[in-house]
């Protein structure tokens, strides 16, 4: 898979550019600020319809314009796809296919991208958000319809929290308010219609909730040995790389919020269905009864796939809060480098992106690094002077300056 052409209206710093692309390494040169990074995000983009660094569309869109439009001709196999997104913050976006108006999730996966930034050190110290995000892109790269099943979890999860606060802001009333309901001789309506919603709310959570989960715990085991192989060959004198997912379902403790926060609880996926003699959507509906009481009183929902983690660890120990700045960097760049063999193995290259990467290795750690993506079909690589692109990855590359890009002959 490779792209063959870009073509950007409005979007970030650009009125307009047209950027015809080869297989191999591309490298995209030029001072910080310049303009590089928004070419890669535009792919990206496509790929993923998010961003991987902003949270909203807006910034996407050209200060002064009302929409942004990024085309790119997708090459894979003997097809050919043009593939078009309009982007209208606020507003639903647009997707065309080969000209044809379409659905925006429908073009999901025909552009498939592993691009790696420098945001993606938070992979390693961020909060477990950012390792959940990792797990579910993944997902929905390597079977779009998870794009569908995320949606409808969230979806849930929004209402039934809408449902929670509403509970806990009531139970927050004052006494007095409930003194004189029940002298009056009107018995509050909310608590047993509260409790009627929740279940109701529960099956829906629990079916859409065991199917992410499921999804996530065999991706997880699918990654563990890619990610510690892409780790020793990039960091081979420091401890091997770990992964393990901590769920909320699990037991192991007799406090429920600490247990629910992720504090403890086993990660091996036995335990959370097989040993039990439940699915898992049995045992999500079980966990939630159990946490009622304190969902109720807290106002959020505290069981589910939006509460877990991917724990990274170095040997015995956490990669979080243990691993030095080039073992993080090293550990964010093996997880990308599993997730680009996982996708390749299932048919076809993705498109590899390293936006700004080389800047922040040792030269080991470059020359590492350059052999092991040096045979990916495309490669796009931004920098900011050329010395920052490694001899091995040597190949077409386009100056940017001050919104300006200019392939160098």
């Amino acid at each position: 898979m490779h792209v063959a052409h870009l073509s950007l209206t409005d979007f970030r710093s650009y009125a307009s550019v047209e950027l015809g692309l080869e297989p191999g390494v591309t490298a995209f040169v030029g001072p910080n600020g310049q303009g590089k990074t928004n070419l890669v995000e535009a792919l990206g983009y496509v790929a993923t319809h998010s961003s991987h660094r902003v949270a909203t569309d807006a910034p996407l869109v050209r200060q002064g314009a009302s929409r942004a439009i990024v085309r790119c001709a997708v090459h894979r196999d003997d097809r050919r796809a043009l593939v078009e997104l309009e982007i209208n913050p606020g507003k639903a976006n647009r997707a065309r296919l080969n000209r044809s108006p379409v659905r925006p999730r429908d073009v999901i996966g025909l552009l498939r991208t592993v691009l790696f930034a420098p945001e993606d050190l938070a992979l390693v110290k961020g909060d477990p958000s950012e390792r959940r995000r990792f797990l579910d892109d993944l997902l929905v790269a390597r079977a779009p319809r998870f794009a569908g099943v995320r949606a409808d979890y969230e979806r849930v999860l929004k209402q039934r929290g809408a449902l929670l606060r509403t509970a806990a802001q009531a139970r927050r009333g004052s006494r007095s308010a409930r003194r004189i309901e029940s002298d009056s001789g009107f018995a509050s309506a909310g608590a047993g219609d509260v409790t009627a919603t929740l279940e109701v709310w529960d099956a829906h959570l629990a079916r859409h909730g065991a199917e992410l989960l499921r999804a996530r715990l065999e991706l997880v085991e699918a990654l563990r040995p890619l990610v510690a192989g892409a780790y020793a060959a990039l960091a081979p004198t420091s401890a091997p790389a770990t992964l393990a997912y901590r769920s909320t379902l699990s037991t192991g403790g007799d406090d429920a919020e600490d247990e629910v926060a992720g504090e403890r609880g086993s990660s091996d996926a036995q335990t959370l269905s097989t040993d039990l003699g439940k699915t898992l959507e049995e045992r999500m509906r079980e966990r939630l009864l159990e946490v009622r009481a304190a969902e109720l009183e807290r106002g959020v929902t505290l069981v589910g796939p939006h509460r877990d983690d991917l724990v990274l660890g170095l040997g015995d120990l956490p990669a979080r809060g243990y691993a030095s700045h080039g073992e993080s960097w090293s550990f964010a760049l093996a997880l990308r480098l599993a997730a680009y063999d996982l996708l390749r193995a299932d048919g076809g290259d993705p498109v590899l992106i390293l936006d700004d990467v080389f800047a922040e290795l040792d030269n080991q750690r470059r020359r590492r690094l350059a052999e092991i993506v040096a045979p990916a079909e495309q490669v796009l690589i931004t920098a900011a002077v050329p010395d920052d692109v490694p001899s091995e990855l040597a190949g077409a590359r386009f100056d940017v300056v001050e919104g300006s890009v200019t392939r160098v002959r």
